[in-house]
């Protein structure tokens, strides 16, 4: 995995502990089976979400908050999440937000047996696909109003 930020332990800890990628459907089920997901505390009406679940390998969450630190150092984009995330949450939510972020990168590079660079250069197409009539999107389609 070449992501930057990502050493050799992470990676290794990320395909072995997530096995075959291709077995979750989306980004949230990875989060689930990891445990980077709130809980949930609701009754009636009210939706009460809490702290991180903490159902999943701890080592894997661990090392990936760790990787989020080194990550944002050296990635401009997560960069920009992150410090956007700082000003909304605080510290502690941003770093975890980040951390969790760079788990759906990982699961996407193992996923598709992509690189780092590859990864980029799809996020950039995607990126001007903004404008255009997007697979999936009626036409005529202009986004949130």
């Amino acid at each position: 995995m070449t992501h930057p930020g990502v050493g050799p332990v992470t990676a290794l800890a990320t395909e072995v502990f997530l096995g075959d990628p291709r077995r979750f459907v989306d980004g949230k089920a990875v989060a689930s089976y990891i445990g980077m997901i709130p809980s949930e505390h609701s009754s009636g009406r009210r939706q009460r979400l809490g702290k991180l679940s903490k159902q999943g390998n701890s080592l894997l969450r661990f090392l990936w908050g760790e990787a989020a630190i080194h990550a944002v150092r050296r990635d401009p984009e997560l960069q920009r999440f992150y410090r956007r995330k700082l000003v909304q949450k605080g510290m502690g939510k941003a770093s975890v937000a980040t951390a969790r972020k760079l788990g759906f990168r990982l699961w996407i590079m193992l996923r598709d047996e992509i690189d780092y660079s590859e990864f980029c250069r799809r996020s950039h197409l995607r990126r001007q696909c903004i404008g255009v009539v997007c697979a999936g999107m009626p036409e005529g389609y202009t986004g949130p109003k």
